[in-house]
């Protein structure tokens, strides 16, 4: 697509900084293969490619701005941030270059098109904008400082955007390591369930991405409250400004299109689709048990269906901004771009059977949230595969009188339990369910499903009706209280959510992802299904993977809701264009009775 920049040209710089021990090239062009607009770049070499040593590659490509301190971009976040991992350099959800170039490293780190000092069409996590990653990579790969190896490091975006590139198979590229990074962006960050999570794409957008447009005036006295990431202190564009309309013309804003399109197979969405089937290098996909609303879906479908010979899975807690830098995870990062990168495997990556493929770590007691040290008292286990072979998956019924039990109900006279359509967060409506005590400890590890069978009364009989679903399980500890776990901003999160719009209950049965713990479903303009006023629709609900460790008398809790309830924070789907009055408004209802059994289904896991 073409777009109207400014005149192009090298705006190249090199400093050789002998304090931090590395040489700094900022601003380089990296040529691509299908325009003429560069990619442009900061590489960070250690000092000796002064005596022409070459060294593998870590490349970050992102929308954040490669110039923008860590400091003035979240600075409470980076006064957090191990030491040893930070410098002037340090940007947000990347890899230290101080760090990782004193281990031996060159660190490339790109702005994505459109954004920062790289002109051209700013499409966040398009085809095209990956094949711009692409032709990155390769260059990294080429380069006469490089040794031809290239690994991807980082976290959120910088991960999500390593799944799209390293299934194009670019050359050089010999390992990667998705650190909380979804890898489907309709059904993890976009369409949960068919309802569209707008909140987040919003702050996302107008914060960090909207304002670093390649073009856009007076980038440098941004400035946003304290209260979380933005585009502080990045530098205007060197090559001049653009005007807002051309600036219009030359984004895909994802704030309008995530609200105009509603279907998998809608164009916007189709051109975003790649198979992770396709990658093939050494992988090291890193899961956030309280990533319940972004990135933990993204994790672990991303390793269960990447071709990678060597893969792995590991699952760890605490905020979304800092374990990257913990000093015990660098040490796994490093063993393992050590061992595909360098060839010095002192751990066992790439020995069959060596590394175990699935690292756990267990939510055992109430160590209450974003406390980073206390969350270290969490135990780890290794597994031999995901889902844990020996999973006992067991239904859990929901009762007319609101428990939650392991037997299942004997046949009863017919009820309904009601509560209000579009609730939100501020003003929930729900029901819970909830388990007697538990008799002995028992771990809950793995996929989670839900069986309900559910009918609206609306408030107006004309026009196309509809239902949302927003279920939530929540811990309660021996002492009745309700035990908080550390979600992705640091605020208190339940143990799971899922969520599905009735007219989207068509699973695809046949599909080979479809699988017992997990319905699959298409999200096609096809699959819609009619939803009527007073008929009661069986539906399955995807509820994303969760661990616990229930204590001998705690308690669970199922939640069913209209709306956003507690834990969703910043990730709310509250767009009244999506959830009109018209369409949803009115009484929600859940049946029992003969032949209409309502459970969950939680994956409980026996002693090894």
């Amino acid at each position: 697509m073409e777009v109207q920049t400014p005149q192009i040209r090298d705006i190249l710089s090199v400093v050789e900084d002998k304090e931090n021990s590395l040489i700094f090239h900022k601003n380089v062009s990296i040529p691509l293969k299908a325009s003429s607009l560069p990619i442009r770049a900061n590489v960070y070499l250690p000092l000796s490619a002064n005596s022409g040593d070459k060294f593998p590659v870590l490349v970050t490509y992102g929308p954040y701005g490669k110039d923008i301190p860590y400091e003035t971009f979240y600075n409470g976040s980076f006064n957090e941030v191990n030491p040893e991992h930070r410098s002037k350099y340090s940007a947000w959800e990347t890899p230290d270059p101080v760090y990782w170039t004193r281990q031996g490293y060159a660190v490339v780190r790109a702005d994505e098109r459109g954004l920062g000092q790289s002109p051209g069409f700013l499409d966040t996590m398009s085809k095209g904008t990956s094949e711009c990653f692409f032709d990155v990579v390769e260059w990294a790969a080429e380069q006469p400082w490089s040794s031809g190896k290239v690994g991807l490091l980082g976290i959120s975006y910088y991960a999500g955007t390593q799944w799209r590139v390293a299934a194009r198979r670019p050359k050089g590229l010999a390992a990667i390591i998705p650190w909380e990074g979804m890898s489907d962006y309709y059904r993890d960050r976009c369409q949960h369930g068919g309802i569209l999570s707008n909140k987040f794409i919003g702050f996302w957008w107008n914060r960090q991405v909207l304002v670093n447009q390649y073009g856009k005036p007076g980038r440098s006295k941004l400035t946003f409250p304290p209260d979380g990431p933005g585009a502080r202190g990045q530098e205007d564009t060197i090559e001049g400004d653009l005007p807002e309309d051309v600036l219009a013309k030359n984004r895909q804003d994802q704030t309008i299109d995530n609200a105009k399109y509603k279907f998998r197979d809608d164009d916007y969405y189709a051109s975003k689709e790649f198979n992770l089937e396709d990658i093939e290098v050494p992988l090291l996909s890193v899961a956030n048990w309280g990533g319940i609303l972004l990135h933990l879906r993204g994790n672990v479908e991303g390793y269960n269906h990447a071709g990678s010979k060597f893969k792995y899975l590991r699952f760890i807690t605490g905020r979304h901004d800092l374990p990257f830098y913990y000093k015990e995870e660098v040490e796994v990062q490093k063993s393992f771009l050590d061992a595909f990168l360098k060839g010095d495997d002192r751990v066992g990556w790439s020995q069959p059977g060596k590394v175990a493929p699935v690292t756990v770590t267990l939510r055992k007691g109430d160590v209450g949230f974003n406390d980073a040290e206390k969350e270290k008292a969490y135990p780890k286990r290794d597994e031999e595969a995901w889902p844990i072979p020996r999973t006992q998956y067991t239904n859990f019924y929901l009762t007319p009188d609101q428990t939650l039990v392991k037997d299942k109900p004997s046949a009863t006279a017919s009820k309904v339990i009601s509560y209000k359509a579009l609730g939100t967060l501020e003003k929930p409506e729900l029901v819970q369910f909830t388990t007697p005590a538990f008799e002995q400890e028992t771990e809950i590890t793995g996929h989670i499903t839900a069986h309900l069978n559910v009918s609206l009364t609306p408030e107006e009989a004309a026009g196309e009706k509809d239902i949302d679903l927003f279920v939530t399980l929540r811990h309660l500890g021996p002492n009745g209280k309700e035990i908080h776990y550390t979600g992705t901003a640091g605020d208190p999160v339940p143990l799971t959510k899922g969520w599905l719009r009735a007219s989207f209950r068509k699973v695809h049965t046949d599909h080979p992802k479809n699988r017992p713990y997990l319905p699959h479903r298409e999200y096609f303009s096809t699959d819609v299904l009619p939803v009527k006023a007073g008929e009661v629709y069986g539906v399955d609900i995807e509820v994303w993977p969760s661990n616990v460790v229930v204590e001998k008398g705690g308690k669970l809790v199922f939640e069913v809701a209209s709306g956003d309830t507690q834990g969703s924070g910043i990730f709310q789907h509250v767009s009244e264009t999506d959830r009109t009055t018209a369409k949803f408004a009115g009484q929600n209802h859940i049946h029992f009775g003969e032949g209409l059994e309502n459970y969950v289904t939680l994956p409980v896991i026996p002693p090894k």
